[in-house]
């Protein structure tokens, strides 16, 4: 009987002291607060995106891996400035190119001198 009493007192303890640790005893926090999960170093809105951009972008983890609506929201906007770049680069070739004359279009050139054969 005497062990009884003993086994409860000490879980009675050990109960007490699990709380007191979990709760905190003083006034300090004893966890930190928690960081959002959202992306810190998002995409830059007012430039275009660089490589070093992406190189540095951390996308947040979720209990069961990332956020999809975060990396969709990445993805998608890299898509959306891939698909400016590439129309803007089209453009910039077909202006540099220029109108070309008859024969280059035909696939001729005429590399003798003055037209000669």
């Amino acid at each position: 009987m005497i062990v009884f009493f003993f086994l409860m007192i000490a879980l009675v303890v050990v109960v007490a002291a699990v709380t007191l640790a979990v709760i905190g005893g003083g006034s300090e926090a004893v966890l930190p607060e928690a960081e959002p999960d959202r992306v810190a170093d998002g995409l830059p809105e007012t430039r275009p995106v660089v490589r070093a951009d992406i190189d540095a972008l951390r996308l947040p983890v979720a209990p069961r891996g990332y956020r999809m609506a975060e990396v969709d929201d990445v993805l998608e906007r890299l898509a959306a400035e891939l698909a400016e770049r590439d129309a803007r680069i089209a453009q910039l070739t077909a202006a540099a190119a220029g109108p070309a004359g008859p024969a280059e279009e035909a696939g001729h050139v005429d590399l003798t001198k003055d037209g000669e054969r």
